[in-house]
């Protein structure tokens, strides 16, 4: 692991993630989760004050140790692991939260089977993320960019379908919102939803 991303990485997600633009799609999305809930890449912990009393237990899945740390100080139980493999049983929580964690994932498509295994019967997977756009000339550009970003932004893909991979993996799309938030185009196309 190099230096950037063991210590310099980890800072600038974070920063990153704290942005004031993510806060309403925090809101709307983290309102939904109910139960025991696990969220794939925790980070720093920024969605913890998001989730409202419905729920009765968060678990916080995140690879990286720095960030890890991070989420603990700020009161979230943390497991280690990667979303390929959730050291978590079979239909053991009812509800799967990943916000902006898809890009990033090395096999998105595993790890997606992998929430589709965790989650019980009837359970949620809440999402937001970014991904590929609806506009082919956007499209084009993030095809472009995401050989050189994904290096510079911690394994971050601009050009993942990301309904396509929830639907993939098994899972029905009951709700789902597009739009780009502000900012540039190729990394600011939202999906955001729940799925069964």
């Amino acid at each position: 692991m190099s230096l950037y991303s063991q210590h310099v990485l980890p800072r600038l997600i974070a920063g990153a993630m704290r942005d004031r633009r993510f806060v309403p799609y925090r809101q709307r999305v983290l309102a939904l989760a109910e139960g025991r809930v696990l969220e794939i890449g925790a980070g720093s912990g920024v969605n913890l004050p998001f989730y409202s009393d419905r729920t009765t237990e968060i678990v916080g899945l995140e690879p990286h140790p720095k960030l890890r740390a991070m989420a603990e100080r700020a009161g979230l139980r943390v497991i280690q692991g990667s979303a390929e493999a959730i050291p978590l049983d079979s239909a053991s929580v009812d509800c799967v939260v990943t916000t902006w964690t898809l890009c990033s994932i090395p096999d998105a498509a595993a790890a997606l089977e992998e929430m589709r295994r965790v989650l019980r019967p009837g359970g949620r997977l809440l999402f937001v993320e970014h991904g590929l756009a609806l506009d082919a000339g956007v499209r084009r550009w993030q095809q472009r960019l995401t050989p050189l970003w994904k290096h510079i932004a911690g394994g971050c893909h601009l050009d993942r379908d990301i309904p396509g991979l929830i639907r993939k993996a098994g899972f029905d799309i009951v709700q789902l919102e597009t739009g780009h938030m502000e900012g540039p185009r190729p990394m600011t196309f939202m999906y955001e939803g729940w799925a069964i």
